[in-house]
């Protein structure tokens, strides 16, 4: 069957040289396409996971009583919501990258202890979750006053009003506008490109430079997979959605 297949497509590239999909019948081009589809998937849940908890953190020190603390929050917001993610990325690997430490493992050789994957992944999670933040800063408003009181009046403090009460609340409500970030942020790991990422993007260019008869079905197979990846977020997080959903909020 699988012989089946690869044939099929080394005579498509053949008989129409402009779609030659390459990595469906050389074992080298299809490890190359693996090996950056699982890197964007790596990128992505990691990128996911530490923008949700970088929202959780800044909203609720958002509501800080101290004025620095809400400070740092609001100049984080602002620095990276009005810059855009592309040169966010270039300022962490180019700029800060040059006061990392580093590390030689043969004596000869520098590495640095951040690589360009390290450095993606932190610029990316701190982009969304600039995002995260004013999220849920604003599902945690939408939560009557008179929760907060009702959670205080039983004994809890600041925190654990905020962590057994209000969050769970705020991040229900939050949930939709959640899920619309969180696929923008896996649509934006295609700028890790820039700094050499292997990811799916760097890995299809790379190859269709290598073999030009391969630059359509590359494109092409890209784009399909990102319409399978993107659905697949979408899907679980309508799904998450629907199971957190509060009985009667918003209801008519």
């Amino acid at each position: 069957m699988l012989d089946t297949i690869t044939g099929w497509f080394l005579q498509l590239s053949t008989t129409y040289p402009k779609w030659n999909f390459i990595f469906f019948y050389d074992p080298v081009q299809w490890q190359r396409l693996v090996s950056g589809l699982w890197m964007t998937i790596k990128l992505s849940v990691v990128c996911l996971i530490l923008s949700v908890v970088i929202g959780i953190i800044g909203a609720w020190l958002q509501g800080a009583r101290n004025p620095i603390l809400r400070g740092i929050v609001q100049a984080y917001i602002q620095f990276f919501r009005n810059t855009p993610p592309l040169v966010q990325l270039l300022f962490f690997y180019f700029a800060l990258g040059q006061f990392t430490p580093t590390y030689s493992p043969d004596g000869w050789l520098e590495i640095p202890i951040i690589s360009n994957v390290g450095w993606a992944i932190i610029s990316l999670s701190f982009f969304a979750g600039a995002f995260n933040v004013e999220i849920f800063r604003s599902g945690i408003e939408a939560i009557p006053d008179a929760t907060k009181e009702a959670s205080e009046a039983l004994g809890f403090n600041r925190t654990q009003t905020y962590l057994y009460t209000v969050f769970p609340l705020a991040f229900r409500v939050s949930l939709p506008a959640l899920n619309n970030n969180l696929v923008n942020l896996v649509k934006t790991t295609t700028q890790a490109m820039a700094i050499a990422v292997p990811e799916l993007l760097y890995e299809m260019v790379s190859i269709y430079n290598d073999y030009s008869t391969a630059q359509n079905a590359s494109m092409l197979v890209l784009f399909v997979s990102y319409i399978v990846l993107v659905g697949i977020v979408v899907m679980g997080m309508n799904r998450w959605e629907r199971a957190l959903k509060i009985p009667g909020y918003g209801e008519q």
